[in-house]
């Protein structure tokens, strides 16, 4: 696995960690952005590990296509996406709960088993 391809999975995993750690100690919009940042992450190692760049872009959807994902993958990604925005933001979206929280970070971690499954071929 190429360097940069590594620095970006190890990144992901990173922000997987930290969104279980935010989500035990109950800061649930930050759990959820790092969900959401994990699985773009992940998706941008393979990017670069398929066509040698990412895309400098966060609609998590696009990127997923861009790299073959399947449906399932896609429908994680349509749901963490909007994750971004509202978590960064007050006056955009209503406070995120924890049962939200824990179905974004299973989405997010099908995210990142699929991806790291796949830099192994």
């Amino acid at each position: 696995m190429r360097r940069e391809v590594k620095g970006w999975l190890d990144k992901a995993k990173e922000d997987f960690n930290t969104a279980q750690d935010c989500l035990t100690s109950k800061h649930f919009d930050a759990s959820a952005f790092h969900a959401q940042q994990a699985a773009e992450k992940s998706l941008k190692a393979l990017q670069i590990q398929l066509h040698g760049r990412f895309d400098k872009i966060h609609d998590l959807a696009s990127i997923a296509k861009s790299v073959d994902s399947p449906n399932e993958i896609v429908n994680c990604c349509i749901k963490l996406a909007p994750y971004y925005v509202v978590t960064r933001y007050p006056d955009v979206g209503e406070p995120i709960s924890k049962e939200t929280t824990k179905e974004l970070l299973d989405e997010s971690m099908k995210v990142v088993k699929w991806v790291s499954q796949r830099l192994k071929l």
